[in-house]
């Protein structure tokens, strides 16, 4: 049976129940806060992070990994024979891809194989976990690359933002925008379409948002979960996310539900008091 290593990075979001369940690799980003310079989920935790963003209301900003740092990850199973599979953050929103293609080409006699996700979030680590499994079910890396090459566009990410100013500065939204949606209350709900950040839909006042996450879900395909779990991600506020998770069992009906919590690479572009669901779509 082939050796095969599954490995990410920290825009996954994925958690260590599945890190530790399926001996998963993961890359930390690096996170810049002020004059330092944090390793996400390695040097500062979430709750950390948004404790800071709250509290001293400062803008983070990460910085993509490194060349040396995917080529000594890579190295380190090539060196014993193992084959790697190494899934990425959308190309479309971060070069962090061509990194790990840089890192790629340098190694010889390596079998390393480097998928575009499309997506961000817990929407690379679905596609990650799923991978994960086909090795243990046995199949070869061809088979796992096809499947999830396959299975990738039916990944549904979607989440709201509490604080306009990251999605401004992010120039997903334009500043007259955020401060007439300020004053109004308007929370934007997003989806990830074509591996983008795209604002579809608003929510009016805070009590409104779990609400219209679930809307857009159906009309995005998303309307059965009976037969697969259903992923809400929250950063840090727990309120928000338990009104989803009501909202999301009484519309959707999940077989079972987990949190993620959002961590610093994606909380970088969109504040604290995001929440939102991934899943697959539902197939016609």
């Amino acid at each position: 049976m082939e050796k095969i290593k599954i490995i990410c990075d920290s825009l996954s979001d994925i958690t260590q129940e599945y890190i530790d369940k399926y001996d998963i690799e993961m890359i930390p980003l690096n996170v810049i806060i002020g004059d330092k310079q944090y390793k996400d989920r390695v040097d500062i935790q979430p709750d950390e992070f948004y404790k800071m963003i709250r509290e001293d209301k400062i803008l983070p900003k990460t910085s993509q990994i490194t060349f040396s740092d995917f080529y000594e990850t890579f190295k380190k199973y090539t060196d014993k024979g193992e084959k790697i599979i190494y899934i990425a953050a959308s190309s479309a929103s971060t070069g962090t891809i061509q990194s790990a293609m840089m890192a790629k080409n340098e190694i010889e006699n390596g079998d390393i194989r480097i998928i575009d996700s499309n997506s961000l979030c817990f929407g690379i680590a679905v596609m990650v976990i799923r991978a994960a499994e086909l090795v243990q079910m046995g199949k070869n890396i061809d088979e796992i690359v096809e499947e999830i090459e396959k299975i990738k566009n039916d990944v549904y990410v979607s989440f709201a933002c509490d604080d306009l100013e990251y999605l401004t500065r992010g120039g997903r939204i334009s500043s007259t925008k955020a401060i007439i949606g300020s004053v109004l209350g308007i929370k934007p709900i997003c989806i990830i379409k074509d591996g983008l950040v795209e604002n579809i839909l608003n929510a009016r006042g805070k009590k409104n948002v779990a609400s219209k996450i679930v809307e857009l879900a159906k009309t995005n395909g998303v309307t059965d979960l009976s037969d697969q779990i259903a992923f809400i991600g929250y950063t840090d506020d727990i309120k928000e996310r338990d009104r989803l998770e009501e909202k999301v069992v009484q519309e959707l009906k999940p077989k079972e539900i987990k949190y993620f919590q959002i961590g610093c690479g994606i909380g970088t572009h969109g504040g604290a008091g995001v929440t939102g669901i991934i899943a697959f779509k539902n197939k016609k």
